[in-house]
């Protein structure tokens, strides 16, 4: 009895240890290729840790303050051939800021001229740079994606301290 208890605990533990298909693969070169999908972050990873631990452990319950950020369903990007939405948080500095605006709280805008250079990684995975040419700010996104779907994303800009992503790929929505 004992060793089957063993042998199942291991089958269970096996299972759950495998990596998690975001996108069939089909579907996702064809993405790719077409450059048309959505990237959803789910967790962010600030650069300026000693400026985001500061405020973070500003809030009641602050030991909550870390390098890792779960993000809540809704964040991320929307690529298709002739648009460029972002809509992701930030949690970093910012080099010149202008109190007054408030729809600047994170990385919001949308482009309609933007070049998309596609490159493979010596480990096969999928390098995407999105350079949007009309936003307010110098953006440039670097999207690894990886073949199961997932896909780590990190964006450098002219005003603010760099930040990275760790998301999905899903099909586009309309």
């Amino acid at each position: 009895m004992r060793a089957f208890v063993l042998i199942i605990s291991f089958a269970l533990m096996t299972i759950s240890c495998g990596s998690q298909i975001y996108m069939n693969p089909t579907n996702l070169k064809s993405a790719i290729d077409n450059k048309e999908f959505d990237y959803n972050a789910t967790r962010a990873f600030p650069l300026d840790n000693n400026g985001v631990n500061n405020i973070l452990n500003s809030f009641p319950g602050g030991g909550a303050a870390g390098r890792l950020l779960n993000l809540d369903p809704g964040y991320g990007f929307n690529l298709k051939k002739d648009l460029f939405s972002v809509y992701l948080p930030y949690f970093g500095r910012a080099f010149s800021a202008n109190p007054a605006d408030t729809s600047n709280g994170g990385i919001r805008f949308e482009s309609k001229e933007f070049t998309v250079k596609q490159s493979v990684t010596k480990k096969g995975n999928t390098l995407l740079v999105i350079t949007p040419r009309d936003a307010k700010e110098n953006y440039v996104f670097n999207l690894e994606i990886f073949k199961n779907g997932s896909g780590f994303l990190s964006i450098n800009s002219n005003n603010r301290q760099p930040i990275s992503f760790d998301g999905n790929i899903s099909a586009a929505k309309n």
